[in-house]
């Protein structure tokens, strides 16, 4: 597989330098979906984006791959059935970046949801999503729900629904998704911007990008054009000049992470809270993450930011539902913000715009994919595609399947045969990594983020001495390697917080290991002494971000 850092600028010069079936603008989740379903049906298939690949929404998220069981309370019956059952299959074809989680759903008295309608809900919900047996909802009493989580809310509790969503890492699963796509033949490059559609008769034939490293410009040609990039959508729409009817409407979303000692909490909780907004309490590897908010946003998306009074939010949120846990804002270890891109809707609430997602064909045949959750990429990659297909010059091409080919494919990583045989994959690669010099703790963690690619990771390993790595330990190393070798990470940003999640929920490993991954990354890449400091520079604003809501 080329996907390379080192290959970034030669993949560019390769996309321009033939003409495309296909060309995704944006690589979030929906467009890397995109442009693995176009190129497993013979759509020679090229992808770019103006950040690093999930940069945008898809790092920012909750982290579920979750069926959208408050969509049932909007009567979005058709959503709930296909996203729920979506979520089996993101799980069977990822199984080491997405992990089934038992919620917590407490009632209380007054609260949004009563006993006998979250029982039924919950019921439909099941049936709707196709949920396997064993995960099937149950309702708890009250001293069964507190067993469950000791520190939930006692005054008023009349008991729990109890039932299943699915973890995951947003940004790794856009990344292997991605990769899946470049193993097939794709090229994806990042850090590449749109500045201007081309256009032949009136009809879109590419575009001209912007390499942001070296600031060169590329035209790259394609029958057709994906606009799939997420807040982003009605600036290329514009362009267009096909921005009317519906519009985009960006929400902001903010979590907060404390450390275990400080909000200990045993179990995932979806609660209500007093202005009748829902929100999560997730336990992650020795952190509590909470969220989210759900306000209009109206700046740039490029850098959402969590404010003072969304940490107050979150924390007056917490202090309703969980009374005993003694939380400040001293107490945040980080935050993250993210934007949803929704599809306007007059006179409705953030928190009540559909997620649902639309697809738009302009005169000019400029594709847009807008709305949508993670959950459900993979059938609005399915559907874009599916359009496409139908073009004449796609449909006079033999090689080119005019059905869906991933309901059943395994992403990057996911080649295990099913979550199943996971564990055991697992193992099976223990005693090399300990003769490699791995601990088991380092070993198991490495290979459940990485899943079969961890292979690749031992192999790197096996180069490894402290001189080379330049002080790094043996993990961070393989990491390192593998993201600059096979994940086209290309700036200190990419690695800690899309590689790596490190700064959302290990900020200080990020402060102690940033010098000499920094260094490390800047003799690998070759960055010259400018390069290195403006990038160092974007490390520690998103940490500060990260560290300090603004007033």
């Amino acid at each position: 597989m080329n996907f390379s850092s080192k290959n970034r600028q030669h993949t560019l010069e390769e996309l321009a330098s033939s003409k495309l079936d296909v060309l995704v603008v944006g690589g979030g989740i929906t467009g890397c979906g995109i442009a693995l379903d176009a190129t497993t049906r013979g759509l020679t298939t090229g992808l770019i984006d103006m950040q690093d690949f999930a940069a945008g929404t898809s790092s920012r998220s909750t982290k579920l791959v979750h069926g959208g069981l408050r969509y049932l309370k909007q009567f979005e019956v058709k959503m709930v059935a296909e996203v729920g059952k979506e979520r089996e299959i993101v799980y069977e074809n990822g199984p080491h970046v997405t992990t089934p989680e038992w919620m917590l759903l407490p009632l209380h008295k007054g609260g949004t949801f009563g006993k006998l309608s979250t029982s039924i809900g919950l019921r439909v919900y099941d049936f709707l999503a196709g949920v396997k047996r064993r995960e099937r909802r149950r309702m708890l009493g009250v001293q069964e729900t507190i067993q469950k989580e000791p520190l939930i809310k006692k005054e008023g509790l009349r008991g729990a629904g109890y039932y299943v969503e699915y973890r995951t890492d947003d940004a790794r699963l856009t990344i292997e998704v991605l990769k899946e796509a470049v193993q097939h033949g794709a090229k994806a490059v990042s850090y590449a911007k749109v500045v201007e559609l081309l256009y032949k008769d009136g009809r879109v034939i590419g575009v001209e990008v912007e390499d942001q490293i070296t600031k060169k410009r590329y035209d790259l040609y394609a029958e057709k054009v994906v606009n799939a990039t997420g807040p982003w959508v009605d600036n290329l729409r514009k362009q267009d000049r096909s921005n009317n009817g519906k519009n985009l409407r960006l929400t902001k979303g903010v979590h907060l992470v404390f450390d275990a000692a400080k909000f200990p909490l045993k179990q995932a909780v979806y609660f209500d809270t007093p202005d009748g907004r829902m929100v999560f309490a997730i336990p992650r590897d020795g952190k509590t993450y909470v969220g989210t908010t759900d306000t209009f946003f109206n700046d740039e998306p490029s850098h959402p930011k969590a404010t003072k009074q969304d940490v107050e939010y979150i924390i007056k949120s917490m202090k309703f539902m969980f009374p005993e846990v003694v939380v400040s804002e001293q107490d945040v270890e980080s935050t993250w913000a993210g934007v949803r891109p929704l599809i306007y809707e007059e006179g409705k609430d953030p928190s009540e715009i559909s997620r649902k997602d639309e697809v738009w064909e302009s005169e000019s045949g400029l594709i847009t994919i807008a709305g949508g959750k993670l959950t459900g990429y993979r059938k609005m990659a399915e559907m874009v595609v599916d359009l496409m297909v139908q073009n004449p010059v796609f449909k006079k091409n033999s090689s080119v399947k005019q059905a869906c080919q991933t309901k059943k494919m395994p992403i990057s990583g996911g080649h295990v045969n099913g979550s199943k045989n996971l564990s055991s994959f697992v193992k099976s690669f223990e005693k090399e990594a300990q003769g490699l010099g791995f601990t088991i703790e380092e070993y198991n963690h490495l290979a459940d983020m990485y899943g079969s690619n961890i292979e690749e990771l031992l192999n790197h390993a096996k180069t490894y001495s402290p001189e080379i790595s330049g002080g790094l330990p043996l993990p961070i190393y393989v990491q390192l390697q593998y993201s600059l070798n096979s994940e086209m990470t290309y700036k200190p940003v990419d690695f800690f917080i899309r590689r790596t999640g490190a700064l959302f929920f290990q900020i200080d490993w990020v402060q102690t290991w940033k010098k000499p991954v920094i260094d490390f990354m800047a003799k690998e890449l070759g960055w010259n002494a400018e390069q290195k400091d403006v990038y160092t520079s974007e490390l520690e604003k998103e940490l500060q971000d990260a560290m300090h809501p603004e007033e």
